[in-house]
This record gives structure tokens, sequence and C-alpha cells, in this order.
């Protein structure tokens, strides 16, 4: 009998759920008429004691209250709410809407008084309204997601816990309950004084007993609503967490949550920006404004993810105008999009956008753009960086990354910018592949013209991976694990430095404001990460158990591929073992040897003429002394 009502209800709202918005629309509007007459009658039969349905009196009250009912509803947006959804927001939509129905009811009942009618009516009336109304939203919110959605999910339902038992989780966990695939098992917490109270119905438990709860609870996913906890803290839960196999994801930071709201579509995977623990020092204002305020700022692959975050950086910043340069449509085309509508939202920033479409080979080119703009400050951040593809290219690597930043800052000298800073890397240290040594090339032509340039202040800035830029491991991992695996890495030992792009743009400006002429300036990246590691956790905070040896039945095979050509076990940020330290405890500066101007000068003339790939590498090699080539003599071979 019960299973057949349910099928009957089930039908019936499969049906409704079909309507389109304007038809549910009209059902709840004409609900809503038929509730407000059934409280007109609650409230005076309440009144006289006996049920009346129809007199005159009850007509009068009818037609006085539909007609303040109707347009009060209706102005006030009790109409737009999507009702599967019904929560505190629309609660305090009816809430306001029966404050004003009271207000308007309450004066014409009792203060001015109908003939017939009594006046408590205006009392009485308005609140077995709202009863009904709230219960009716309730019931239908709960008829067409506990109901409908859960019994038509054919999916597997998985079984959650919300770790952090404050507003963030609170509204997570309401958001959520429109989610017919998701169990809501509690919320988690650190606070020992929380266990076993009750947050909106759910039980909270200490963080002290998660392993038990896991397991009692058949936890398949955590998801962390801690918005506005540093990364220390997110670090040290997320180290908590990774022993179990559960999913684990993560909301952002709270000012990344536009609205203030938290809603489940806010959730989003770990980064490993959550797992370094380290906290972004503030920026040094003086430093940071030192060479943007004001002034004319051009930015060299302004479409890439250094160059890309600098704009964003110098757009806040007060500077005066921006030039983007960049030889990549597509991405020239991204970043001015992006930049004219942060300009379009901020009104109070007065910034000139520039977009160019240059290369920094073309002297010609940059000869147009610094005499018609005459730019105070540069970044030079256009590099090829693809270790791989400029092995397999060396001749276009050391055309772009070597000859372009000496044509660059030739130009710069003749246009007598003021700062010329130039985007480095830790490949640049020792190298052992040719895109590691056209940059450690290109710091030395700077390191030259930092003595002959005259009025430019030349300077570098040297630094590790930064997360999210085009190559990174993390993306790479994530759409391997996706994939059933197996994740590739090169080699079970590799480590590597990694940075946020912001941190990593504001150290670059901030540097920038310390130049003097010739630094090699130095970001401390804090631990180095091993790869290897950082694929086990991911697999870990996927749900998932990684397949080896010792777990034949896991479910993400990790597989080791081998170095690719020219690639290093461990990258370094310094040459030598003198770096000194700065006005910023994360900028460093190192003082490192090169070659004279006269060495300079002709060794890259002959890479000017040179089409030979082999013979270009030779001169390179003679040109960055500490330059041992990996395995690509194959390569070099057939390619010429």
């Amino acid at each position: 009998m019960i299973e057949n009502i349910t099928v009957v209800v089930t039908t019936i709202l499969e049906k409704i759920a079909q309507l389109s918005r304007w038809q549910k629309r009209t059902i709840v509007f004409l609900l809503d008429i038929l509730l407000c007459v059934q409280s007109i009658w609650i409230a005076y039969s309440l009144r006289i004691g006996v049920w009346v349905l129809w007199d005159i009196a009850v007509q009068k009250m009818v037609l006085t209250c539909l007609l303040a009912m109707i347009p009060v509803f209706i102005l006030l947006g009790v109409y737009q709410a999507i009702f599967r959804y019904a929560g505190t927001g629309m609660m305090r939509t009816l809430v306001r809407a029966f404050i004003v129905y009271s207000v308007v009811i309450g004066t014409i009942f009792a203060v001015v008084g109908i003939a017939g009618v009594p006046r408590t009516i205006g009392i009485i009336q308005p609140v077995v309204f709202f009863i009904l109304v709230g219960f009716a939203r309730v019931a239908a919110r709960y008829l067409m997601v506990d109901i409908l959605g859960r019994n038509s999910f054919v999916g597997e339902v998985k079984n959650v816990l919300i770790y952090g038992a404050g507003s963030a989780g609170q509204q997570l966990a309401a958001s959520m309950r429109s989610e017919p695939g998701m169990r809501l098992c509690g919320y988690i917490d650190d606070d020992r004084r929380l266990n076993g109270q009750k947050l909106d119905r759910d039980k909270v438990f200490w963080s002290g007993g998660l392993a038990e709860l896991i397991e009692k609870k058949e936890i398949t996913d955590i998801l962390l609503a801690l918005p506005r906890i540093n990364r220390k803290k997110r670090r040290a839960i997320v180290e908590q967490v990774r022993e179990f196999k559960v999913h684990v994801q993560t909301l952002p930071k709270m000012n990344e949550i536009i609205s203030g709201k938290v809603a489940f579509s806010d959730i989003r995977e770990l980064d490993i920006e959550d797992l370094l623990g380290r906290e972004p020092v503030a920026p040094n204002e003086l430093l940071f404004g030192k060479t943007i305020v004001g002034k004319t700022v051009l930015v060299t692959g302004a479409g890439g993810s250094i160059g890309s975050e600098l704009c964003r950086q110098i757009a806040k910043s007060g500077a005066h105008r921006l030039i983007l340069l960049d030889r990549s449509e597509f991405s020239l085309y991204e970043i001015e999009k992006e930049l004219k509508q942060y300009l379009a939202l901020h009104s109070s920033v007065q910034l000139e956008l520039i977009p160019v479409l240059g290369s920094v080979v073309d002297a010609a080119r940059l000869d147009e753009v610094f005499s018609q703009w005459q730019p105070d400050t540069v970044f030079h951040a256009a590099a090829y960086k693809h270790v791989p593809l400029v092995e397999a290219n060396p001749i276009e690597g050391i055309r772009n990354n070597i000859l372009g930043t000496q044509t660059l800052a030739a130009a710069a000298v003749a246009a007598r910018i003021k700062n010329f800073i130039l985007i480095s890397t830790d490949k640049a240290v020792r190298p052992t592949n040719v895109m590691g040594a056209t940059k450690r090339a290109a710091e030395q032509v700077i390191q030259n013209f930092a003595i002959t340039g005259g009025e430019t202040r030349f300077s570098m800035v040297r630094f590790g991976n930064v997360l999210g830029s085009s190559g990174s491991v993390v993306p790479l991992f994530r759409k391997q694990i996706e994939q059933g695996g197996p994740i590739t890495v090169t080699h079970r030992n590799v480590t590597r430095y990694f940075m946020t792009i912001p941190e990593a743009a504001q150290l670059v400006i901030q540097a920038a404001g310390m130049a003097k002429g010739g630094e090699v300036f130095v970001l401390d990246m804090g631990k180095s990460v091993k790869i290897l590691d950082l694929a086990e956790t991911m697999v870990r905070l996927s749900g998932l158990t990684v397949r080896d040896d010792a777990n034949p039945e896991g479910d993400i095979e990790i597989v080791e591929v081998g170095l690719r050509a020219g690639e290093k076990l461990y990258e370094e940020l310094i040459i030598g073992n003198d770096p000194q330290s700065t006005l910023h405890p994360r900028i460093m500066k190192a003082h490192e040897s090169y070659l004279s101007s006269e060495e300079l000068d002709e060794l890259i003339a002959g890479l000017m003429n040179c089409r030979d790939p082999k013979a270009a590498v030779t001169m390179l090699k003679s040109l960055v002394p500490e330059f041992v080539h990996g395995r690509d003599n194959e390569k070099l071979e057939k390619a010429s």
C-alpha cells in the first residue's frame, strides 16, 4: 500500500518537475491564494468560536486579504525563488513579505476597521497565513528533493563529512541537501567542546576520533569548509586526512567566493598550494610601487603564466599605462579581455591598456613601441621555457631567449628606459639542458648591460616552478587520476621548488624596487617537494590507493618513465654559496661571475648567424661554461 502511494506521489512530482518555470510559479501562486482563504477561515473561526465557511464577513476578508497579498508578494520577489532549494534565503524573503503584509492587514482590520469583521483578525490571520505558507514551502522542498530527487537518483550515494562546523560548513550543508548523490553524515571540528552537539540536525564530531568515524559511517568524501584558515593550518588538516581512503575536496578562500555565500558548486579539488603550508608575506608597499605607481610599464610575454600575473598585479597597483607585448594573438587577446573586465568593474582604477602584437627578436618593432609609448619599466617575461621542446629546437630557443633578450635590452638602452627586469629560472643554475643554458646566457647579457647600459637599471629575478603554469605536473597528475592511471613521473627522486604565481609576481615587482643595477635576485622558494610524494598524496586525496608491490590491488599505479633530455633530479637557485639578504625576507641577492663584454659580444654574433643545431649548442657551452649538456646528442645529430 505504502509503495503504491510512493509511486503515485513520485509520478505526480515528476510531472510537476517537467513543467516550465512560469507554470510552476502559477501553481505556487494559486496555492498561496488557497492558503490565504484557508487562513481566513481558520482565523475567523478561532475568533468567533464556530466554523464558518462563507458569509458576508468572510467575503470582505477574502477580498481585502487577496488585494493586499498579491501585489506585496509579487513586488517583494516571493515567486522568484526556486522552490526545491527552499532554505534560509527564501524564508527571509517570506518574512519580509509577511511583515509588509501584516502591517497592511493590521492597519485595515485593526486600526481602520471593517463593519462585521473583528479587529483581532488583523493580527490572527497574518500569523496563521505565515504558518501555512512556510509549512507548504518546506513540504515542497522535502517532496522535490528527498522524495523525487533521491528516489530517482540511480548512481552511488556518497557518505560525506564536512570538516568545519562554522558558518561556511553550515551553508555548504544547506546547499548539499539538494544533491541526491550526497548524504551528509555530520561535521568534523577541532574544537573538542563541540563533540556531540548538533548543527541544523546534523551531529558534530571531534576531529580526534576521525579514524573510527570514517570506518563506522563508511565515509567516502570529506569536504573542507574552512575558507578563512591559513595555509599552514590547512596543510596540517590535509596531512591528517590523507591517511584515509577518502576523497578530499575544499572550499576556496573566502575572498575567492565572490558572492560571500557558500554553495556546493564552490567545492574544488585540492591543489598543491593547499599542501605547501607556507604563508605568503604581505608585500612591502614602498618596494611594490617604486617601479609601477604613476608609470608606464611594459610586460613582454604578457599572455604567459608569469607575464599575465605581472599584468594583473600592475593593473591593481596604480600604474598609469600598461603595455602588453606578446607574439601570440590568442594569449594577448585573453589577458587584454581579462584586464578590461577588471577595469570595467573598478571604475576608480585609471589605467590605459596598450595591447601590442610583436616579438622581442624584432628590433624595428621594439623601437616603434619604445619611441611611441616611452615606458619607464620593462618586465621581460617572454621566453621559451618548455625543456623538451627547446631541446628539440635549440636554434629557436637560442634565438628567442638569448638574442631576444639582447635585442630588447639594446632597445631599452636606446630609449633610455629607467628599469629593466629579466624573469629568469632555477634551471639557469648549472644547466643541463638548452633551455636552462639559454636563460643563463640571457642573465649574462643583462649583467653586461648593467655595466654598459647607461641610464637603464638592469637586474634579474630567478625562481623555480610556479603553480598553475603551462606544463605544471599538478593538472597532468589530476587528469591521469581521472583516467584511471597510470601516473607518470620521470624519476622517483626528482624534487622541485614550487611557488604560487601571485606570490612570485609580487616578489618580482618588489625585487625590481630594490634594484640598483646588475643584481641577481633569488626568491626564497621554501622547501623542495618530492614529485613522487606529490603524486602519492594526490592519489590518496582522491579517495584512491596507490598500486605497488606492497598493494597490488590498489587503484592507481605510479610509473617511472625516465628523465627527459636535459632534465635534472634536483634544481638549484644559486650558482655560488654566498646569498645575501635584502630588505625583503623572501628575496635574496647573489653575485655571480659572467663573461666579459668582448667575449659575450663575439659569441652572440656567432649565434646570430648559426643555423646548425649542433654547432649552436657548442657555442652555447662556451657562452655558459657551467653548462653540462644532457642526453640529446642523437637528437641534435638528427636535427642537423
